[in-house]
This record gives structure tokens, C-alpha cells and sequence, in this order.
């Protein structure tokens, strides 16, 4: 009986750390707002976003705020299109 709770003890334990060091690994976003390029076209248009254009959208969306209070991004990130563009990606506009 002891043996079994000791290795079950261990498979939760092996468990929680792999799980951690995912969630870890998918915190690290390096932005960088170039990776937004193939959102240009529907920033500045009204043309849809393109499939390339959300993957990107989501994987930046932890550095939106950044690229809102950057001067020389806020003009394309935090315009109408943009905010269209995020919705029709599925990426909620964060409130910075």
C-alpha cells in the first residue's frame, strides 16, 4: 500500500512540475512588432485579416499594450481597423 501511494505521490509530483514549465514556456513572448506585418494591410484598410495576420495578432497579443503606448506604433495598433482586426481574430483589445 505504502508503495503505491509513494509512486502515485510522484506521478502527481512529475505532473505539476511538466505542467509548470509549459505554462513558463508559453509566457515567453519576445516582442518585437515587426512580427505584426502581415496585419498592415488590414490596419491601415479595411481589408480582412489574413490567417498569417491572426496567428500573429495572438501570439503578440501579451505585448499590445506595449505597442499602445509606444508613439510610434500607436497610430496603426490603436486605430478602428486595428480594434476590428483583433475582434475578428478572436483576440480580446486589451484596456491598458
Amino acid at each position: 500500500m505504502k508503495r503505491v501511494s509513494f509512486v502515485a505521490l510522484c506521478v502527481v509530483a512529475l505532473s505539476v512540475v511538466l505542467f509548470s514549465g509549459e505554462s513558463r514556456m508559453a509566457e515567453a513572448v519576445t516582442c518585437n512588432p515587426t512580427e505584426l506585418s502581415p496585419c498592415l494591410s488590414a490596419f491601415t484598410s479595411s481589408s480582412p485579416p489574413s490567417a498569417a495576420c491572426c496567428s500573429k495578432l495572438k501570439a503578440q497579443k501579451p505585448c499590445l499594450c506595449g505597442y499602445i503606448k509606444n508613439p510610434s506604433l500607436k497610430q496603426y495598433v490603436n486605430s478602428p481597423n486595428a480594434k476590428k482586426v483583433a475582434s475578428t481574430c478572436g483576440v480580446t483589445y486589451p484596456k491598458c
